[in-house]
């Protein structure tokens, strides 16, 4: 019976999914052998508060990043990268002159290596959880941070994350390794995930 919810490893994420059956996911996850959750899905659908609430949750420490708006006057103006113990820098912005440009966003390479690269390195060496909040567009310019992920998914921690939904080469290759599973969020299935996934990540 295929699982809903759940895209099998060796397939691209293409489709939308309505239901999200994690009774199913139980059967295929072992947490403590260092997997790997990583939550997909359409913009502000509620990702990175999914994210907080499952750390929240979580015995022991995490480490890491995850993302926010930066808005001026009610209007999105950029984006910045807020680690879990309390640095903060500019992952992109309007104002930002860079070379690098996703939208009408200049992308800041500099914090996100400097603060996002670094906090996840921390989080394998020195935490029991990793989270990445997001593997997306902007951040997969940079060569050190796909290194720094690549490294979390083979370490021996469990990582939390979110990741493009949009096909991208080397995030695609992520979301076909086999310690990973990718779980989109819906509006239906939203306010259970944080539960069940902290629960997992217990066991």
């Amino acid at each position: 019976m295929p699982l809903t919810g759940v895209i099998p490893p060796n397939e691209r994420l293409r489709r939308v999914l309505a239901e999200f059956a994690m009774s199913s996911i139980c059967g295929i996850l072992n947490i403590s052998m260092g997997k790997t959750i990583l939550l997909t899905g359409r913009p502000r659908i509620g990702k990175t508060t999914i994210i907080k609430d499952v750390v929240r949750r979580l015995p022991g420490q995490a480490g890491g990043f995850y993302t926010e708006e930066i808005k001026e006057r009610g209007q999105r103006q950029g984006f910045k990268i807020v680690t879990l113990d309390g640095q903060e820098g500019i992952l992109a912005h309007v104002g930002i002159k860079s070379p690098i440009r996703v939208s009408k966003y200049g992308v800041n390479l500099a914090d996100l290596e400097d603060i996002g690269v670094a906090a996840i390195r921390e989080a394998i060496a020195h935490k029991d959880y990793v989270v990445i909040d997001e593997i997306g567009k902007m951040e997969l310019f940079s060569k050190a941070f796909r290194d720094a992920v690549w490294a979390a998914i083979h370490s021996d921690r469990p990582v939390l994350g979110t990741i493009t939904l949009r096909p991208h080469p080397w995030a695609d290759s992520v979301k076909a390794l086999p310690q990973v599973t990718i779980i989109e969020v819906t509006e239906a299935n939203r306010d259970k995930i944080a539960r069940q996934i902290s629960d997992l990540f217990k066991q």
